[in-house]
């Protein structure tokens, strides 16, 4: 009997398990009908309350469904940010040839440039222990003495433009003349530059910076004399004499603190900053526009008592106290054209190169400084000026043609030629 009761009450429980899954079974399958049919319910016992209640569900349904939809079209395609994305040149040059801004020819000479930058970087960094500083013992197309860097920088830029087989053309401003590249199969683009601005500040570890600018090959003028050097020469110089305004792009890399790139390609100003750790230029600087006024100049004083009249008084106007409420113009002078352009480039203000007794049209290359720069000034907002005429307008007449320059806030500008066109 004791074994009957305890098979009697273990098949009551387990009896009991059975109908309450079953209820609870039957519970989810009732609970979305019951969902389902109390709307129903309540319309058939109150027609009137539903619709009443229609427009203010309407009302409350639509705002969210646009919301909806309007941010579904804004994060299509979208990938969700990563802490450790870098967004590099690299990765700028593909969207940008996605665009249709440039061609993958284009692209690929930037990455040239890019390259040839970071391995003089790192020169920069090393020199003093690398037995890279002082003079290399010879003089450049302009009787300047070259230090040792300006050599060796010229031979990375030259080596990495030629091997990416996509540049017809290389003017240097440490080379005589243009040399043309035998190694070309496609793009046939023409680089301009400076390998090593401010090189004399090498000795002191002051910054200083490289330039470049890049031109598609002249229709008028295609390089096919391979076979005629004299031929082929000439059509090299016509190629490169073009006009500022004709450049894709242009921009400088600033060797400091950190290793700065700074480019344009016609649809604004950006700068990557080099981070060692990866090897890579990183996106710093989006769209830079440059302060449309600013109380900084950057003049070689020095060469005061050799300028133009109407130089020296708008110079003497900067100075003046009373014409500025009582705090004249600051002075700031690095005497690197890379370093002190970006400064401006970023904070405003002018810097200027004028001519003076000693060099009429002033010390600085059209095609290797002044076009690039004053490619970038525009793009960012700002202005470049001979202090007669636009930089970017300027013909070339030689491939090492020098011009006066004052070039960055527009307004600074606009204001030194309220000087300098008086005459």
């Amino acid at each position: 009997p004791g074994h009957s009761d305890t098979m009697a009450t273990s098949t009551a429980q387990r009896v009991g398990k059975s109908s309450l899954v079953s209820s609870r079974r039957a519970e989810r399958v009732l609970l979305p009908i019951r969902a389902v049919a109390q709307p129903f319910k309540a319309a058939s016992a109150a027609p009137s309350a539903r619709s009443a209640g229609a427009s203010a569900e309407r009302a409350s349904t639509v705002a969210p469904k646009a919301v909806a939809v309007e941010a579904k079209k804004a994060t299509k395609g979208a990938r969700p940010n990563s802490q450790y994305e870098l967004f590099t040149l690299t990765t700028w040059l593909l969207r940008e040839e996605q665009k249709g801004t440039i061609d993958g020819e284009l692209a690929t000479v930037i990455a040239s440039t890019a390259l040839a930058c970071k391995q003089i970087a790192s020169l920069v960094n090393r020199a003093g222990i690398s037995n890279l500083t002082g003079a290399a013992g010879n003089q450049n197309v302009q009787g300047e003495d070259q230090k040792k860097l300006d050599v060796v920088s010229n031979e990375v830029f030259k080596n990495c433009l030629a091997s990416s087989g996509r540049t017809g053309v290389l003017a240097s401003e440490e080379e005589d003349l243009p040399v043309a590249v035998e190694e070309t199969y496609s793009g046939n683009y023409i680089v301009v530059f400076d390998p090593l601005d401010g090189s004399s500040n090498i000795d002191a570890g002051i910054s200083v910076g490289s330039i470049f600018g890049i031109y598609e090959p002249s229709e008028e003028c295609p390089i096919d004399a391979m076979d005629d050097p004299d031929k082929m020469m000439e059509q090299c110089v016509v190629n490169v004499c073009q006009p500022g305004k004709d450049l894709k792009c242009a921009g400088y890399c600033l060797y400091s603190s950190s290793t700065i790139m700074v480019l344009s390609i016609g649809q604004g100003v950006y700068g990557f900053t080099l981070d060692p750790l990866v090897g890579e230029f990183v996106l710093t600087h989006r769209d830079v526009k440059i302060p449309e006024v600013g109380k900084i100049y950057s003049f070689n004083e020095g060469n005061y008592g050799l300028w133009d009249a109407d130089v020296r008084a708008y110079m003497d106007s900067l100075k003046d106290p009373k014409k500025w409420g009582g705090k004249p113009y600051s002075a700031r002078y690095i005497g690197s054209l890379v370093g002190d352009f970006h400064r401006t480039l970023l904070y405003g203000g002018i810097y200027g190169y004028p001519g003076d007794a000693k060099n009429a049209n002033g010390k600085l290359r059209l095609l290797y400084e002044c076009a690039p720069m004053s490619f970038l000034a525009e793009q960012a907002g700002g202005a470049g000026s001979t202090g007669k005429a636009r930089v970017l307008d300027v013909m070339p007449e030689a491939v090492h043609q020098r011009v006066p320059l004052f070039i960055g806030s527009k307004k600074e500008v606009e204001y030194l030629e309220s000087f300098t066109k008086k005459h």
